[in-house]
């Protein structure tokens, strides 16, 4: 993972005019999850917003970060701010309470380290600061190891991440930011906002995030896949466990008529569904008639 830094004065307004959640937020110290996507919709990153000492620090897969950087960078125009890579900064993770995270439910730091809680996952928070401030792992092994069960965990608490594979493939509600407080339907114009308002708001939402178990194998975030069912999709995330893949994946909602799979690239599979930790059916999601995809 990787940071961008907002910095200037109309750091949080500008990014309130690009992201799906509302940044005004981050002046009560409430970190923002948020979709930064195209006008057509389609998500080109998630976002995890904390609002450090040193500019609003973005937090996102460091394979997306600079053309990320590069596109915001076009729309500051008379904006007072600046966006930069944080390369003076660590994003780490932390599993289980601290003193410092038993006090409160939103953003905290001491002495430049940033600590905030992981979404809805209670008990992982990200932890940001200088590298000489946060102990880095004792080897390669160690790292990749702490990377894999960050990962695993967040395939359980059902929370989305899009790498370059999966960028601009899918529109917010498909993620099911609209279920994590990734999505606010109440603030101004943002890029984006007249699809993913139409999206929620003049019907059911065609695809969804699913968490699956899938056979060991070379499964690959992207991947193009239809189940027994019918149902077809991209993987969003994989990591190996048990000797099974635990995944999450966009797929739709209602099954098809299953049969060999014939799309390009898609592999017909036996996956078993796995329960997420929240309802698909949320508060925001309306039975309606019409289809929006």
């Amino acid at each position: 993972m990787g940071a961008l830094r907002f910095t200037g004065g109309d750091a949080v307004s500008f990014l309130q005019g690009q992201v799906s959640n509302d940044t005004q937020r981050l002046t009560e110290h409430t970190p923002v999850s948020a979709a930064y996507s195209t006008a057509q919709g389609r998500v080109l990153a998630l976002i995890y917003l904390l609002p450090h000492s040193s500019g609003v620090v973005a937090i996102l897969p460091r394979e997306i970060l600079q053309p990320t950087m590069e596109r915001m960078r076009k729309f500051i125009l008379r904006a007072k701010v600046r966006i930069e890579d944080a390369a003076d900064l660590v994003v780490a993770g932390q599993v289980g309470a601290t003193p410092q995270t038993q006090t409160t439910s939103g953003y905290v730091e001491h002495d430049g380290i940033g600590i905030a809680p992981v979404g809805h996952d209670a008990g992982r928070y990200w932890v940001i600061g200088p590298p000489q401030k946060i102990a880095a792992p004792l080897d390669a092994a160690a790292a990749k190891h702490f990377e894999e069960q960050w990962r695993l965990a967040d395939i359980r608490a059902g929370l989305p991440q899009v790498y370059a594979a999966t960028s601009e493939a899918f529109v917010a509600q498909m993620l099911n930011l609209d279920l994590l407080d990734g999505i606010s339907f109440t603030k101004g114009c943002y890029t984006g906002q007249e699809i993913i308002a139409r999206t929620q708001h003049l019907g059911r939402i065609k695809r969804r995030l699913f968490r699956l178990s899938l056979p060991s194998g070379t499964w690959k975030v992207g991947q193009a896949l239809r189940l027994a069912d019918g149902r077809q999709g991209r993987l969003t995330e994989v990591i190996e466990s048990g000797g099974r893949t635990e995944a999450l994946a966009v797929l739709s909602v209602e099954a098809s008529s299953a049969g060999a799979a014939d799309a390009p690239g898609e592999l017909l599979v036996d996956a078993a569904e796995l329960p997420l930790p929240y309802s698909l059916l949320g508060p925001h999601v309306r039975e309606q008639q019409h289809v929006a995809d």
